[in-house]
């Protein structure tokens, strides 16, 4: 029982840790403390290495690179933008090679890590606009987030483990079946 007891312990401490380690992609500790915000008009950060994300806000392929229009949000400890209503700023990022619009859609979260480049002058809405500008090593799309209710079934009505009849907790498996697995 001791035995069962560390091992969950470890267990969990081991799957806490994880939690807040940035992906390997995205790993590194070389990338310069500045906002978006602020490097819009400091020409002393062009060349830097940062690490920034946020939520799409558009998306645009091109000949050799695709663009990301980003809202800006702040990271949290595994790298992955905060949700919330705070914004620090807008940026371009701009990644060698094609990446799907419908996959790296408007409203996905993505963190990217690349090197700061000279701002670029554009707009949002009608309102002139200065973006922070990246030339983009990684881009990576974080994976959509599945709401859950209070019972743990997902808002589409099934559970985590798939169908609500696959789930180990279903009635007709009844104590004397056992587990399917």
């Amino acid at each position: 029982m001791r035995l069962k007891l560390l091992l969950l312990t470890g267990l969990t401490v081991g799957l806490a840790s994880c939690a807040s380690t940035p992906p390997a992609p995205l790993a590194g500790n070389d990338f310069v403390p500045i906002l978006p915000r602020t490097a819009q008009d400091d020409p002393s950060v062009v060349g830097e290495k940062v690490r920034w994300g946020g939520v799409i806000a558009g998306v645009k392929p091109e000949k050799t690179d695709t663009c990301f229009h980003v809202v800006s949000h702040t990271l949290d400890d595994s790298g992955r933008p905060v949700d919330d209503d705070h914004s620090d700023g807008r940026f371009i990022a701009c990644a060698h090679g094609f990446f799907d619009p419908s996959i790296y859609s408007v409203k996905r979260q993505i963190t990217v890590t690349g090197t700061l480049q000279v701002p670029t002058i554009g707009k949002v809405g009608d309102m002139r606009y200065i973006f922070p500008h990246v030339a983009a090593d990684v881009v990576y799309l974080w994976p959509k987030d599945v709401p859950m209710d209070n019972s743990g079934m997902y808002y589409d009505g099934m559970s985590p483990f798939g169908d609500p009849m696959d789930s180990p907790m279903t009635p007709w498996m009844g104590p004397d079946i056992g587990m399917p697995w």
